[in-house]
């Protein structure tokens, strides 16, 4: 593992998207709390301090020992990361007389300055604080000014240590990808060498290594992780990977059945599980969510343990585990602000005495679709959306019954097909069908009907942690709509959520 770039976490919303850009620029990087410096520091050939939800001139504010960095290392010091540099380094950090939050405009670049090489005046950039830099630290020469902030921009004389006010990793910023390509390629000389190919082949690399002639045991879920690790663990130990994919009755139409065939067509050494009486037999009377998912968590824990115990002499359990779930498993704690609940990672039962394995825990989700596009695995599986581990039991509000997952399962299948049909799934980064607790009046021919509602749900997206709804064609909607009320039965009502994520969430359980 090529560990070139160290990104201290302050709690900012915003840092995982720091790494994200970093890696686009095929530069590896690592996020660490602040107060957690990795190990082997040496390692790193550049920082970059991130934001926080604090102000440095709070109490509890952050307050990392950079000794062994600052002057030591490249070092670029993001909004909080700036202000700290200013507040703790012979500056002076003050309240804003307004908070300055949104788009701004650089002006007075220092031309002479690395860090803004082609970068034009008046670009754009995105503030996000309510504390002001009014006297840069010891050393500190101004790079660049907006409007309503004067030292937006600075770098310490005799040193590579920079501060930018502004976020470079956001969208709005629009040439952040290029003053992070200039910090880390121009002034930290960090090498372009992190390529899906070359963690390919470092990672089979690794896991022969590791595993050596053991066995290994895998349960598959359909997605992409998922299927990107039992690939890459295929390649490392062929037959000695053991997949499970398990049929929870609570997967779209048909899903078992396909995809199953799908991975065998892989030449995966795949079981498929039919275990759908017993999950909804555990689902029997159960309206709260919280209580869904554990009863669907404690019921595959079962049947996949049930499994496993068939491979004889099994040493490991392979996990589909990606870096933002690592990542938020030890986030920074006290100051950390995370939109997105923490997973569970490994989280293996006691009884399960397995060593886990978790190949793409250093991935993010479009870096993990860049790997498995490496490994050859087909478009359309890499392209398929997110879909919740619980399945539709967190889509169907209420109770679940085989004749309520039978309805959405039908829904669903129009709803998707439909997106594909009109070649909308692709611009969608997840979708699917909702199964209210709600019956309404209708007419059908010359009827009157009291049937169930489904609600719509298509939303854009990166990651998960935020989320727009997706403004569909009307016409679409429409065709969708007739077609799901003319034929799957028991509904006559079809809506669209247009809610975003704040304040809704994606799924509605």
């Amino acid at each position: 593992m090529q560990n070139n770039v160290l990104i201290l976490d302050f709690g900012s919303q915003y840092t995982q998207l720091i790494a994200r850009r970093v890696r686009e620029l095929n530069i590896y990087c690592e996020i660490h709390p602040y107060h957690k410096f990795p190990k082997k520091l040496d390692q790193f050939k550049a920082v970059i301090l991130s934001g926080s939800p604090f102000s440095v001139r709070a109490e509890d504010a952050p307050h990392p020992d950079l000794s062994k960095i600052k002057g030591h290392k490249p070092l670029l010091a993001v909004c909080y990361g700036a202000q700290y540099l200013s507040q703790f380094y012979g500056g002076r950090v003050d309240p804003s007389n307004i908070r300055e939050y949104g788009r701004a405009n650089l002006s007075n670049i220092k031309k002479d300055g690395v860090l803004f090489e082609s970068v034009p005046d008046d670009s754009q950039v995105w503030m996000s604080h309510s504390d002001t830099i009014t006297q840069l630290p010891k050393n500190g020469t101004r790079l660049a000014s907006t409007r309503d902030v004067e030292n937006a921009a600075f770098r310490i004389e005799g040193e590579a240590t920079y501060g930018i006010q502004f976020h470079p990793e956001v969208y709005h910023t629009s040439h952040g990808k290029q003053i992070l390509e200039n910090f880390l390629v121009t002034i930290a000389q960090v090498e372009q060498s992190w390529t899906p190919a070359a963690f390919v082949d470092s990672t089979v690399s690794s896991l022969k290594e590791k595993i050596g002639n053991d066995k290994v045991v895998l349960g598959l879920s359909g997605g992409v992780d998922s299927t990107v690790a039992a690939v890459l663990l295929n390649k490392a130990i062929g037959k000695n990977l053991y997949c499970i994919f398990v049929n929870n009755g609570l997967l779209r139409k048909n899903e078992f059945t396909k995809v199953l065939d799908q991975y065998e067509h892989m030449g995966l050494n795949v079981k498929g599980v039919d275990a759908s009486d017993r999950f909804l037999n555990a689902l029997k009377g159960i309206s709260e969510p919280e209580k869904k998912r554990k009863a669907i968590g404690r019921t595959f824990i079962e049947v996949f343990d049930d499994e496993a115990h068939l491979v004889q002499n099994v040493h490991w359990l392979a996990q589909g585990t990606i870096y933002p779930d690592v990542i938020e498993s030890v986030s920074v704690n006290g100051p950390s602000v995370t939109i997105k609940s923490h997973h569970n990672v490994g989280g293996l039962p006691d009884f399960m005495k397995l060593n886990v394995v978790e190949p793409l825990r250093m991935l993010f989700k479009d870096e993990v679709r860049r790997v498995g596009s490496e490994l050859g695995i087909d478009k359309e599986l890499l392209g398929r959306h997110p879909f919740p581990g619980p399945g539709l039991a967190i889509r169907i509000l209420g109770d679940i019954t085989p004749e309520k997952v039978t309805i959405l399962q039908e829904v669903d299948d129009i709803f998707i097909n439909g997106l594909k049909k009109w070649d909308l799934y692709d611009s969608v980064w997840q979708a699917g069908a909702m199964l209210l607790p709600v019956n309404s009046v209708g007419v059908m021919g010359d009827e009157r009907t009291y049937e169930k509602v489904v609600a719509l749900r298509a939303v854009e997206s990166t990651d998960g942690m935020t989320a727009d709804w997706v403004d569909l064609p009307y016409k679409f909607l429409q065709e969708i709509s007739n077609h799901i009320i003319n034929r799957v039965k028991g509904v006559n009502r079809v809506v669209y959520d247009i809610s975003s994520k704040p304040p809704a969430t994606i799924e509605w359980e």
